[in-house]
């Protein structure tokens, strides 16, 4: 099974060409133009992982991801963030999420998050079981 994943950005260029990379790599993976798409994404789909932008209009990525680990709370939410919101990437990462990268990600080091992010999901679950 590959790893369920949703995208979260505002940039649609961005989005896309990061879904494709990712689905390349095997990944399973959706996409959300805002906070509010990407809640009701959640409330239709069981993520293992969500990339999330912390600079979006309406909800930002910490008030989304507040909302992610109410509705879904072993999802692991990754966050990204330009220089300018590191302050607020690392909030996001006392409030639940699991790590956080800059934007522009180098692919290979957001890969490697999602496999971790997800290996954690995996051990959640099981003591949960």
């Amino acid at each position: 099974m590959s790893i369920r994943l949703l995208i979260v950005d505002d940039e649609n260029d961005f989005v896309e060409v990061l879904a494709q990379r990712l689905q390349t790599r095997g990944f399973s993976v959706k996409t959300a133009a805002c906070g509010e798409e990407a809640l009701d994404c959640v409330r239709e789909h069981d993520f293992d992982v969500v990339i999330l932008d912390v600079m979006m209009p309406g909800l930002n990525g910490v008030e989304t991801l507040q909302e992610i680990k109410k509705l879904q709370p072993l999802t692991e939410v990754i966050l990204l963030t330009g220089h300018g919101a590191l302050d607020i990437a690392i909030e996001g990462t006392k409030l639940g999420a699991y790590d956080y990268l800059l934007k522009p990600t180098d692919i290979p080091d957001l890969v490697k998050k999602i496999t971790t992010a997800y290996e954690r999901r995996r051990e959640n679950e099981a003591t949960q079981a």
